[in-house]
């Protein structure tokens, strides 16, 4: 069964730091580009960041560039999201997805979320 599951949110004041984890399972994960997405109340489901299967190229929204870092580990199949100097509009639920496309084929799976609260 593929699984991607996400970690490490939390409440944490204006200025602070979390690390998100995504932890994969049930599909080969290196094969995989990896993005971060976010969805606060109200709001479309935005892409935070992303991430290609080697692990070289990475891509970042423009209100997150510069404040936070995507990295993977193939050894672990796992993705990363550093997120430093948070701001209340980061608020929201940060997902985890996997995405494969060979030709015409596309194979997309979701975590189910963790929630991250930037307040004072």
């Amino acid at each position: 069964q593929v699984q991607l599951v996400e970690s490490g949110g939390g409440l944490v004041q204006p200025g602070g730091s979390l690390r998100l984890t995504c932890a994969a399972s049930g599909f080969t994960f290196s094969y995989y580009a990896m993005r971060w997405y976010r969805q606060a109340p109200g709001k479309e489901r935005e892409l935070v960041a992303s991430i290609g299967s080697p692990g070289v190229t990475t891509n970042y929204a423009d209100s997150v560039k510069g404040r936070f870092t995507i990295s993977r580990d193939n050894a672990k199949n796992t993705v990363y999201l550093q997120m430093n100097s948070l701001k209340p509009e980061d608020t929201a639920v940060y997902y985890c997805n996997a995405v494969r496309q060979v030709g015409t084929i596309t194979s997309n799976y979701w975590g189910q979320g963790t929630q991250v609260t930037v307040s004072s």
